[in-house]
């Protein structure tokens, strides 16, 4: 619904911002079909799946699910930057917010999230695990106990999320900073000759903009967190230093990482009125055709 909304173009956005938008929507959907139904549903009704562990392309599902998941949190990342250039950088702003310029880094993005994880082709067998647990395919103990495994899942993680919640922590911490300049500059200027007052439209949007960015940069690395120390304690597990954890919390782990790959397109849209407006017209359409035809 997101993705339709967005693409009729009648939300109020620039077409570069509709252009990250439209894609975040559409690498969470990915997210949730690779991952969500064909990952896990299948790990919590194994014995209906049990079919699986004769059908041999699990390297291929991990190549394709870490490459979705990489492109969905990325996308976040660039967008931020975009952002962050169209307030900060007003020089800048007009060669980069760009509709093509957009499709360019929206496709590199998309490219190299396929060339990062393309190791994971060779380095998981094509045989599923069915099991609950980062690594869904299963492995062979020379491959999980090697040098070559622990350097690429590291940057594995690296790359995705650390990274990311760094740059985006970076943006909107320099994006937040400009707005509270400005809005300091804005109230020295105008405040004493308009009497301006803290309900100033300019200054309300503002604070939005400071609470939107806050809600995403902590959004994601409440998400991620659980899922991030659950792997790296079972790498210590493997390296033979074991950690006990209870199995809820790699399943609250799991939960919160898939659902961190779609609230970030939901806080960015629903924050925008037309966006609301759309969707609650979408909502009364069917019924209205109902009673048209019904009449």
């Amino acid at each position: 619904m997101t993705i339709v909304i967005l693409s009729r173009g009648k939300c109020g956005l620039s077409k570069c911002v509709t252009r990250y938008l439209v894609a975040m929507a559409a690498a969470d959907l990915l997210v949730v079909i690779i991952d969500l139904i064909l990952r896990q549903v299948p790990i919590v009704y194994w014995s209906e799946f049990t079919f699986l562990w004769y059908v041999e392309v699990c390297n291929i599902h991990a190549v394709l699910l870490y490459a979705v998941t990489a492109c969905s949190v990325w996308f976040t990342v660039t967008f931020t930057f975009d952002r962050f250039v169209a307030i900060c950088c007003q020089e800048l702003k007009t060669k980069h917010c760009t509709e093509k310029t957009a499709a360019v880094v929206l496709g590199t993005v998309t490219v190299l999230s396929g060339l990062k994880n393309i190791f994971w082709y060779f380095l998981y067998t094509n045989e599923y695990w069915l099991s609950n647990s980062p690594w869904f395919c299963s492995v062979t103990p020379v491959v999980s106990r090697s040098l070559v495994w622990g350097v690429v899942e590291l940057m594995h993680y690296i790359l995705t999320p650390f990274v990311p919640f760094l740059l985006i922590v970076l943006f909107n911490v320099l994006t937040v900073r400009h707005i509270l300049v400005a809005s300091r500059a804005r109230r020295r200027i105008w405040g004493p000759s308009s009497g301006e007052s803290s309900s100033d439209p300019e200054m309300e949007n503002r604070r939005k903009s400071i609470v939107v960015l806050f809600i995403i940069s902590g959004n994601f690395i409440l998400l991620w967190v659980v899922f991030m120390v659950c792997s790296i304690l079972r790498r210590l597990d493997y390296l033979g230093y074991p950690v006990s954890l209870p199995t809820f919390v790699t399943e609250i782990g799991f939960m919160l990482q898939l659902l961190s790959c779609c609230t970030n397109t939901f806080i960015y849209a629903v924050t925008q009125r037309k966006f609301r407006e759309e969707l609650r017209n979408g909502v009364k359409f069917p019924r209205a055709m109902m009673v048209k035809l019904i009449r």
